[in-house]
C-alpha cells in the first residue's frame, strides 16, 4: 500500500474505534511493520487528524466551527454546573477575577454565591448582565466590539485594555483541548483576548467540560502548562487523564453525583 492509501485506511479504523486503535493491530491489518505504522500515525499527528498515545492512538474529533451561546447552554447541563462548583470553589471570595466568554464562564458565573465580593472584569455580555444584579460584586464590562454569534467582546480596545489590569485569577474556557498541544479557540480575535487574559493574571484555571479533549479548532490560545489548574468532569477517560498527570497537568475531575470532585493523586 501506498502511504496515502494507509493513513485512509489507519483514519478509518481510528473512526470506528473512537476509544483508540492499537499499533499492532493496524500492523497486522495493513500488512506493514509496527515502525511504519508509527511513522504513520506520527504524519497523521502532525496533521491534526489523530492523537498518539501509547501504544496507539485516537481519532481527533471536531466541533461545529462556533456554535451558539444558546447551542452551547444545551450541551451537558448536569456536567457543566459540577465543573462550575469545582472551580467556584478554587475562587477567593475577595480579589480581580477575569472571566472569559462562553457557556462554562456563564455557568461559573450564576453559580458565584451571595457572599462574594470580587470585582469581575469578562468580555461577555451575558456574564456582565448576569453579575449586574448580584448585591455584592462589582462588574467592568471589557470595551470592544461585540461578536454576534458569542455575545464576546473581541478586538484592539479589549486587549489594549487587558495590556492595563492586573488581575487575581482568570477563567478560561476553551472550544477544545489536545493533551500535548494546548488549548484552543475558533478565531484569531477570540485566542488574542485570552491570551491577554493569561498575561494579566497570577493564576490560571481552565475550565471545560470531557468532550472538549480530543476537540480540535483554528487557533491554540495556549500550551497547558500556562494554566495553574485544568477543571473538567470525570466522563474524561483514563487514559487521557493519565497523559495529562504525566505532563504535569494539575487536574480537577468533577463529578456531576457527588459534591467532592477528584484530584491529581
Amino acid at each position: 500500500m501506498y502511504p496515502a492509501e494507509r493513513h485512509t485506511a489507519i483514519l478509518a479504523a481510528a473512526r470506528e474505534h473512537p476509544d483508540g486503535v492499537a499499533v499492532q493491530q493496524l500492523s497486522a491489518q495493513l500488512g506493514v511493520t509496527p515502525e511504519t505504522v508509527r511513522r504513520d500515525l506520527a504524519a497523521l499527528e502532525r496533521r491534526g487528524l489523530v492523537r498518539r498515545r501509547h501504544g496507539g492512538a485516537v481519532p481527533v474529533t471536531r466541533a461545529p466551527f462556533e456554535p451558539t451561546l444558546s447551542q452551547r447552554a444545551r450541551e451537558d447541563a448536569a456536567e457543566r454546573r459540577a465543573v462550575s462548583r469545582a472551580v467556584v470553589d478554587e475562587l477567593p471570595q475577595e480579589g480581580v477575577l477575569l472571566l472569559d466568554s462562553g457557556s462554562m464562564t456563564l455557568e461559573i458565573a450564576s453559580a458565584l454565591p451571595r457572599r462574594s465580593a470580587l470585582v469581575v472584569v469578562t468580555n461577555s455580555l451575558p456574564i456582565a448582565s448576569v453579575l449586574g444584579a448580584h448585591p455584592s460584586i462589582t462588574v467592568l464590562a471589557l470595551p470592544g466590539a461585540v461578536r454576534a454569534v458569542t455575545q464576546a467582546v473581541v478586538g484592539a480596545w479589549t486587549e489594549q485594555r487587558l495590556d492595563e489590569l492586573h488581575a487575581d485569577v482568570a477563567v478560561l474556557g476553551a472550544n477544545g483541548v489536545l493533551p500535548g498541544r494546548g488549548a484552543y479557540t475558533t478565531l484569531p480575535d477570540e485566542a488574542a483576548v485570552k491570551e491577554r487574559m493569561l498575561a494579566a493574571a497570577d493564576r490560571r484555571l481552565l475550565a471545560v467540560t470531557a468532550p472538549k479533549f480530543g476537540t480540535a479548532s483554528l487557533c491554540r490560545f495556549a500550551t497547558l502548562d500556562r494554566f495553574d489548574r485544568i477543571v473538567s468532569d470525570d466522563r474524561l477517560d483514563p487514559a487521557t487523564a493519565r497523559q495529562l498527570r504525566d505532563d504535569g497537568v494539575d487536574l480537577v475531575l468533577a463529578n456531576p453525583r457527588a459534591s467532592t470532585p477528584e484530584r491529581n493523586p
